[in-house]
């Protein structure tokens, strides 16, 4: 190939159009650069935000090996459930709606893009005790904390105190309040345990009549008239686990 003539040594005219041929060519080749950066997608585009989260939609009814997969996560993450079987059955609505209270979402008990999402970024609730293995009720979120030095190990769904007025036993009115504070369970009863207000299965007392206990209803929302509901299974497991004996701390809050 022949050597292109140096600029120095053309004469002005050629030197000229020499120097505009090359500006326009590096222009040219600047500005194919420019449009590749722009059109390209960025290296991390299928780590974009939501993409994790894609997914049938999932709920009560649903069964398969994506109910598992969202089993086993919730459990991972300390999710109360009620074993791993690939059937969207009610205790896996239970812990869905606790996963979506602790992450803010609406309490519906449907698994889709949001409440994916906080699955995938591990959304847990944190304690506000630092030492000692106690429960915290979370008034605010309706959940309930099994805590040991700090570290929440598994969040149960609860509904407390509805906050309406109510008929007493003795004929007053009062109103369905879980008091704040901290208390120790003072006493247990090991059946359905009848009392002015219905039956109440496996109590653990902390304040006075005031108690966890089973429940066959435990909805998204505030419902009780004092006590902390939670399912009839996790009573049981509460029991069996140790977590709720007589003279365990029971925060409030």
């Amino acid at each position: 190939m022949a050597t292109p003539p140096s600029l120095l040594t053309l004469p002005p005219p050629a030197r000229t159009r020499s120097v505009r041929s090359m500006v326009a060519v590096l222009a040219a080749s600047c500005a194919l650069l420019l449009g590749a950066a722009v059109l390209a997608p960025p290296a991390s585009a299928s780590a974009a935000p939501g993409a994790a989260a894609s997914g049938p939609e999932l709920r009560q009814g649903s069964t398969g090996p994506e109910v598992t997969a969202l089993q086993e996560r919730l459990t991972e993450l300390g999710y109360w459930i009620d074993g791993v079987d690939g059937q969207f059955g009610f205790h896996t609505d239970q812990a869905v709606v606790a996963l979506q209270k602790a992450a803010g979402l609406d309490r519906d008990g449907v698994v889709g893009p949001a409440t994916r999402a906080a699955l995938d970024e591990g959304v847990l609730p944190s304690a506000t005790t630092t030492s000692g293995d106690l429960l915290e009720i979370d008034l605010e979120r309706q959940l309930l904390l099994v805590v040991s030095d700090g570290e929440v190990e598994r969040v149960v769904n609860t509904s407390t105190g509805s906050g309406q007025p109510y008929e007493g036993s003795d004929g007053s009115e009062r109103i369905a309040t879980t008091p704040t504070g901290t208390y120790t369970v003072f006493r247990d009863v090991d059946a359905w345990d009848p009392g002015p207000y219905g039956a109440l299965y496996r109590p653990k007392y902390f304040n006075g009549g005031i108690a966890v206990h089973g429940y066959p209803s435990v909805p998204a929302q505030p419902a009780s008239k004092g006590c902390a509901r939670v399912s009839l299974a996790a009573m049981d497991w509460l029991w069996e686990s140790g977590n709720i004996d007589v003279h365990t701390s029971v925060l409030v809050r």
